[in-house]
């Protein structure tokens, strides 16, 4: 099943916390127009070039990745526009600008010429025209001899590390896991606890991820059927039916919904 770009943009905002009049006003986006985008209706803005730049601002507002949807909607829509080359609109203006060069004599060359001659002039009279540069007096620096590697003895751990070590042991009892198997694409936006983007973009079908994170993680699917999860260790299966767009998070005990 196509996944929908405006329902992943819809979920995104209600998860955000945002009316479509607070969004229009922080993506300077008309509100008519934002609606029609959650309908996955794009005609109001004007042509791609228009409707990917609303995308992009939209995405940035609700925390999605603007690059994986933007990406997923030229899928949708013909790909994306074709690059523009520029070296023949350039060639014929450089043949004409080599033909004028070799039309007369290369002053240019002749006056660095000159120029560097009479340089060299002016520093052998400075120097006595000995051509002998004088000595700055900088001695260089000794080099110390290498510490003897045989019979070395390592230093004992200091209570400062012991204690880190017994801290980061602690730290990996807090980590939450969450493993992600696709049984058909999907999109799949993951972020932990504190907003940082984990994975964003688009889980084909058969392909498996595992994502781990302390404190928590926030799950956002596009097709809640299409992905099952296992978190810390337990089989939670499919979050939601075919096409319905489901965002959960997980804490390191045990899964909490959100």
């Amino acid at each position: 099943m196509e996944q929908s770009i405006g329902a992943v943009l819809a979920a995104a905002r209600r998860h955000k916390g945002l009316t479509i009049g607070q969004l229009s006003a922080i993506t300077r986006v008309r509100e008519a127009v934002l609606c029609a985008m959650e309908r996955d209706d794009f005609s109001l803005c004007g042509g791609d070039f228009y409707a990917r730049g609303h995308i992009r601002a939209v995405c940035k507002a609700v925390d999605l990745d603007p690059v994986t949807v933007v990406k997923l909607y030229d899928e949708q829509h013909g790909g994306p526009p074709m690059p523009v080359r520029a070296a023949a609109a350039f060639q014929a203006e450089r043949a004409i600008k080599l033909g004028e060069r070799r039309s007369g004599p290369n002053w240019t060359m002749a006056l660095g010429v000159a120029l560097a001659i009479v340089v060299v002039f002016g520093v052998v009279r400075v120097m006595g025209g000995t051509g002998e540069v004088p000595s700055t007096g900088i001695q260089p620096a000794s080099v110390p001899s290498p510490l003897p590697t045989s019979g070395a003895v390592r230093p004992a751990p200091h209570h400062g590390e012991a204690r880190s070590t017994v801290n980061e042991a602690a730290g990996k009892r807090h980590v939450v896991v969450v493993r992600m198997r696709a049984k058909r694409s999907s999109y799949v936006n993951v972020r932990d606890a504190k907003g940082r983007k984990l994975f964003a973009g688009t889980l084909s079908a058969g392909k498996s991820t595992t994502l781990k994170a302390p404190t928590g993680i926030d799950v956002l699917l596009g097709d809640a059927g299409a992905v099952s999860l296992q978190v810390n260790g337990r089989n939670l299966g499919t979050l939601g039916s075919s096409g319905e767009v489901v965002r959960r998070s997980f804490g390191p005990s045990a899964p909490r919904p959100r």
